[in-house]
């Protein structure tokens, strides 16, 4: 049996937001003492090189429009963070789309040559009945799901019915309950497999605290997917979150300011930085 390649993965930050810890909890779950602590969100896409072959990217982030709209610092265009580390958009031929809220899926025109791979389960959540309830829809933005199914016409997009090896040594992990098809990618690298769990926790202080962030469909099943998230991976530090300014800083920096390299092992223990 031929050994799975060991890829490398830049976490590329693309915006920010400051809020404070009670914003990043179901309701109850800070205590007095942190609960008007500031607890920032970054916003990141991921790069995945291969050896010989074109990069997959992970989720294309959002633009200026959406930033000013939904109050978000926008620090540069993803496409400038993958020009950065040298990476051509235009070359990229595999976005794997993790979910359809506005920030994971907001730049599909940004990669004109990609296939965009989703889960079965996010493209009827996200275009169903669930979207009747404001408060359901709030994270998306119509046009990107509208440009999704434009995709479908257009063959471009591939879907996915829970796990599934996309390549090579990069595996789709379905891991719903932030929304109903969220789907993380496991990666093979030379430490290890890493999983780039997207919004299956924003913090790891969600996956610590064993407490969802405030945007979640099913509570069970978001629980049920940290506990599968550690049963996929040797431990916390080979687990990458959605939005946690950590990640930039616990990571070796990458080629480009805003960048680290996940796949290489953080420089302390992620477990005693949460």
């Amino acid at each position: 049996m031929m050994a799975a390649p060991h890829h490398r993965i830049h976490a590329i930050r693309y915006a920010r937001h400051d809020r404070v810890a009670a914003e990043n909890f179901i309701a109850g779950a800070t205590s007095p003492d942190d609960h008007a602590s500031p607890m920032p969100l970054d916003y990141y896409v991921w790069a995945i090189e291969r050896d010989g072959m074109a990069p997959v990217l992970v989720d294309t982030g959002f633009g200026a429009e959406a930033a000013a709209r939904r109050g978000r610092t926008l620090i540069r265009p993803v496409t400038e963070g993958l020009q950065a580390i040298g990476i051509d958009p235009a070359t990229i031929e595999d976005v794997v789309i993790t979910h359809l809220h506005y920030d994971h899926a907001g730049g599909l025109a940004d990669f004109p040559n990609a296939r965009f791979h989703v889960q079965d389960d996010e493209m009827a959540f996200a275009t169903g009945r669930s979207m009747l309830h404001k408060a359901i829809r709030a994270p998306f933005d119509v046009a990107p799901v509208q440009e999704m199914v434009g995709h479908v016409f257009g063959d471009r997009v591939v879907f996915h019915d829970g796990d599934e090896e996309l390549a090579p040594g990069i595996v789709l992990r379905s891991l719903p309950g932030h929304t109903a098809g969220l789907q993380g990618v496991e990666v093979s690298t030379a430490r290890g497999p890493v999983l780039l769990a997207s919004d299956v926790a924003h913090l790891y202080a969600n996956l610590v605290r064993e407490t969802p962030f405030p945007i979640v469909v099913d509570v069970p099943a978001y629980l049920d997917a940290h506990r599968r998230l550690l049963e996929l991976v040797p431990g916390l530090d080979h687990i990458i979150p959605g939005h946690d300014p950590l990640v930039l800083t616990a990571f070796p920096a990458g080629s480009a300011p805003d960048v680290s390299r996940v796949d290489l092992p953080p420089l302390q223990p992620i477990g005693d930085l949460v």
